[in-house]
């Protein structure tokens, strides 16, 4: 028998929160390359919407949301910074960090709805694309990035992704730009089209 009780705030919320963890966790991913690091961003970024803002309008949610987790990554890099200038110095960091893969499944970001249908061939060199893209995507420039991925994935318009990113909606244009120009010759240059 289906439960008829109205559903309460926090229903609403764990509603809300369940809906976005995926994809928030796919782009803490991306900005920082460390799975755990981006896993403890993501309950980070849910504990203050919760206990900051769950009794706003559940509309202003997703914005604010976005905007709580690029702060959190922005903290997650400031802690970093802050305990590499004590323990490593640049040079091992920048090596340390410029070989690092990231393990990202791009294929959870594509509605893959008839890859049953499609033969094994087709589905290998699916995958090969989709890593491709995802280095690709990892080489751009932080803010590009983050653009990038508000606007494309996160499907914030431009308004939305100055706010959440705290800068000019010609910033926002301008990282895009160079963003998809980068990655639309990157991918080029590797025999990939879009």
């Amino acid at each position: 028998m289906p439960d008829l009780r109205p559903s309460s705030p926090e229903d609403t919320l764990n509603d809300f929160l369940i809906s976005v963890e995926r994809r928030a966790f796919k782009r803490a991913a991306y900005a920082v390359r460390d799975d755990d690091a981006a896993l403890d961003i993501v309950q980070d970024a849910m504990i203050r919407l919760s206990q900051s803002y769950a009794d706003r309008p559940e509309t202003e949610w997703p914005m604010l949301f976005q905007r709580i987790l690029s702060n959190a990554i922005l903290d997650w890099f400031r802690r970093q910074k802050t305990r590499n200038a004590v323990f490593t110095n640049m040079g091992d960091l920048e090596a340390r960090f410029s070989d690092e893969d990231g393990d990202f499944d791009l294929l959870a970001v594509f509605k893959m709805d008839d890859v049953g249908t499609e033969s094994a061939d087709t589905t290998a060199s699916r995958a090969q694309t989709l890593a491709q893209i995802e280095e690709e995507i990892n080489k751009l420039p932080a803010r590009q990035r983050e653009a990038f991925l508000l606007r494309y994935w996160e499907e914030l318009d431009v308004a939305e992704t100055a706010e959440v990113m705290g800068c000019s909606q010609g910033s926002v244009k301008t990282h895009c730009s160079r963003a998809v120009h980068a990655l639309a010759q990157s991918l080029q240059s590797r025999g990939i089209s879009l």
